[in-house]
C-alpha cells in the first residue's frame, strides 16, 4: 500500500498510522493509509478516483471495534470533526444527526428538542454510523424502530439516500451491500416534555453504570443474545458466566467480572488476547449449552 498513489485530497492521509488509540480497547495494528476527510465533497472525490481493488473500512470512535495487531489493508476511513456531528432538530418530532455524532449526544440533542423516543442511545456507545451498521439498541429499543432515513456515499462516491426499509434490519445487521459510509440519518420521535425525556435517560444511564464495566478498555457487549430456532432469546452474559467464564484471563484480556458479556484490556493486552479470549468464551459456551455465541463485536484486519 505504501506504493500506492492515492488521489489528492483536501483532509489527511496518514500512512502506517496505529489504530489502537481509535479504539476502545487501545488495542490492535497500523492502517495501510488512514484518511481523515475535510468534509462530504473531499470524502466523495477521493471514492470516485480511489481504484475499486482497494478495500475502504469506515469506523467511528472504535467501541465495537478489535482492530487486529497485523493491521487493517486499505484505506481506513474516519469521519473525526464537527463537521461529521451536527444534530438538527427538525419539524415534526424529528432529529436529524450526522454520521460521526456520538449516539449519547444524539440523545440529548434530542431530549433538549423534545424530541421522545431516543432516550435509548444514551446508553449506546459509539456514533449514528455505527448505530446505522449493526441495528444498534438496548433495553428494548433499536434504532430500526426511530430511523426515517440516511443518507450515505456509495463506494464510487455517489450519494445515495436510504430508507428504514432499505436497510433490512434484523438483530444487530442490516442487509445494505458493503461499501456504504453514512453521512447522516433522520429519526422520528414524539413531542414530550424536556425534563420527563432527561429523567427517563437518567435512568437508562444509572442501570448502564451499574451493571456494566463503562469506565474499563472494553467494547461493548461482546456477542449477541442467542435466539433459538423456537424464538426464543436467550442471554449472552448468563451462558458465559455459566460456562464459569467470567473473570477469566488470557494475558492481558479478562471476561469483565461486572458483567460476562463484556471483554476488557487490563491494561498490557494485544488485539490477539482479546479475540483469542473471545474464542475460548466461545468453546466454553458451546461445550457447556450447545449454544453457538455469535461475535457482536466487529474484528477486522490481519492476524
Amino acid at each position: 500500500m505504501s506504493e500506492l498513489a492515492l488521489p489528492p485530497v483536501r483532509g489527511q492521509l496518514l500512512r502506517g498510522e496505529s489504530l489502537a488509540p481509535y479504539t476502545w480497547f487501545r488495542v490492535g495494528g497500523p492502517a495501510d493509509v488512514l484518511f481523515l476527510p475535510a468534509d462530504v465533497d473531499d470524502l466523495s472525490s477521493f471514492l470516485a478516483a480511489l481504484p475499486s481493488d482497494v478495500p475502504i473500512l469506515p469506523i467511528g470512535v472504535g467501541s465495537n471495534l478489535i482492530v487486529r495487531d497485523g493491521g487493517v489493508p486499505g484505506v481506513v476511513i474516519r469521519l473525526a470533526g464537527r463537521q461529521w456531528a451536527q444534530i438538527e432538530p427538525l419539524d415534526g418530532a424529528r432529529i436529524r444527526a450526522g454520521a460521526g455524532a456520538l449516539d449519547s449526544m444524539v440523545a440529548k440533542g434530542a431530549a433538549k428538542a423534545g424530541v421522545a423516543g431516543l432516550e435509548f442511545f444514551v446508553g449506546v456507545p459509539g456514533t449514528i454510523g455505527g448505530a446505522l451498521t449493526m441495528n444498534a439498541g438496548c433495553y428494548g429499543a433499536e434504532t430500526k424502530d426511530v430511523l426515517v432515513e440516511a443518507t450515505a456515499l456509495d463506494r464510487a462516491g455517489k450519494r445515495v439516500t436510504l430508507s428504514n426499509a432499505d436497510f433490512g434490519f434484523s438483530y444487530r445487521h442490516n442487509a445494505l451491500p458493503e461499501g456504504y459510509i453514512f453521512l447522516d440519518a433522520t429519526f422520528q420521535g414524539a413531542s414530550d416534555a424536556p425534563d420527563a425525556i432527561t429523567a427517563r435517560m437518567n435512568e437508562i444511564t444509572a442501570r448502564r453504570e451499574s451493571s456494566q464495566p463503562i469506565r474499563e478498555k472494553t467494547g461493548g457487549s461482546t456477542f449477541k443474545n442467542p435466539v433459538l430456532a423456537a424464538g426464543e432469546k436467550l442471554s449472552a452474559w448468563k451462558l458465559v458466566d455459566e460456562a464459569g467464564m467470567r473473570g477469566y484471563k488470557r494475558g492481558g484480556a479478562q471476561v469483565s467480572e461486572k458483567h460476562a458479556n463484556f471483554l476488557i484490556n487490563t491494561g498490557d493486552a494485544t488485539a490477539t488476547d482479546i479475540e483469542g479470549l473471545g474464542e475460548e468464551v466461545r468453546a466454553a459456551v458451546k461445550a457447556k449449552h450447545g449454544v453457538e455465541l455469535n461475535w457482536e463485536i466487529k474484528r477486522v484486519g490481519r492476524t
